[in-house]
């Protein structure tokens, strides 16, 4: 819970973090190296309709105390966003000295491919020790297979805090929910999956590189209009009201505003709640919510949650937390009734 919200309470700056990365590298460019394996593996970061490449790394003076002895390391730059540990669970964990991600082992060698989709995934680049070579394999292999359409985006963006991004792979259109980091080479590879013809937009914290997507993709934004802001006024379908939604036969917007005041929640086939910063699992595999991180109203999320018992679905799809997967609908309705009476 601690990590979650840290996680969550460090979103509230409005400055454009690309941007002051580059930056810091110019005004104390002694501290910064130049990524040489990002550069080898012809990696572009897509910011603002803009292409970039990633010029700081993880760097050895930086470098956790922590760490086990070898190549792979995590610095502290690490903002604790937990991604490595979801992705590479065996090689990373959470120091309990620094509250920082660090690794507690070094990956033996049907453990480094798990540990080099972390490396890229990181959204601050913050865990060193990979070749040109390695990372363009570990670029290969995303996006990550979840279950039947669903596919984890792998990389996370910084201006969304490591919020996890998903793919759904569907005959009558792809749909993007939230947005990753959008380096080239996994635009490309959503590319030959079908591309994205919706852009499902959970709330206002996690957009990232929403404009990115829609340039590549033209693909239709969605996101309630009580979360729009400057950067996302030009969101293609902006949905009012606490009603639920059709998107289209299958895809249902559901509101849940608490977190922010225009949260939604996306359900796919009955089965997908992708649930944004509205609900999550914790690590011990129970839901979990949080009135700490609750932006808006307490009393409404909590409603909210209610209201997803109107529903069916056997997974939990969050942007921060671990992801849930019942049996069946009615064990996940079962939880949730749970949660009901734990934060009412």
């Amino acid at each position: 819970m601690e990590q979650r919200e840290r996680v969550l309470a460090a979103r509230d700056g409005d400055e454009d973090p690309i941007a002051l990365l580059h930056e810091a590298e110019v005004l104390d460019g002694a501290a910064h190296v130049v990524e040489q394996p990002f550069l080898e593996a012809g990696v572009g970061l897509s910011h603002g309709g803009a292409l970039v490449t990633p010029s700081l790394v993880a760097r050895l003076n930086l470098r956790l105390p922590e760490n086990a002895p070898g190549s792979l390391f995590v610095d502290s730059t690490c903002i604790d966003c937990d991604a490595c540990r979801q992705i590479a669970p065996t090689t990373f964990a959470r120091s309990d000295r620094s509250g920082l991600s660090y690794v507690q082992r070094q990956p033996a060698p049907a453990q480094r491919k798990d540990a080099l989709v972390a490396l890229v995934a990181c959204p601050t680049a913050s865990i060193g020790g990979a070749q040109g070579r390695e990372v363009r394999e570990a670029f290969a292999s995303l996006p990550l297979h979840v279950d039947g359409p669903v596919h984890d985006l792998g990389l996370r963006a910084e201006s969304s805090f490591g919020a996890t991004s998903y793919l759904v792979v569907r005959e009558g259109g792809n749909v993007i929910v939230d947005s990753p980091r959008a380096a080239n080479p996994l635009l490309d590879r959503i590319e030959g999956m079908g591309g994205a013809r919706w852009n499902f937009l959970t709330h206002r914290d996690d957009v990232a590189d929403h404009e990115a997507l829609h340039e590549r993709f033209g693909c239709e934004r969605v996101l309630h209009r009580a979360d729009v802001s400057g950067r996302t006024r030009a969101v293609e379908r902006q949905i009012e009201g606490k009603d639920p939604v059709e998107l289209a036969p299958g895809l249902v917007v559901i509101p849940v505003p608490g977190h922010t005041r225009g949260s939604a929640a996306f359900l796919v086939d009955d089965t997908y709640l992708f649930t944004g910063d509205h609900l999550w699992a914790e690590d011990d595999g129970s839901l979990g919510m949080s009135r700490s991180v609750c932006w808006y109203s307490w009393e409404e999320q909590v409603r909210s949650l209610k209201r997803l018992l109107d529903f069916r679905f056997r997974f939990v799809l969050p942007g921060h937390g671990r992801r849930a997967e019942a049996r069946d609908t009615g064990e996940m309705r079962g939880w949730i009734q749970k949660l009901v009476r734990e934060v009412e």
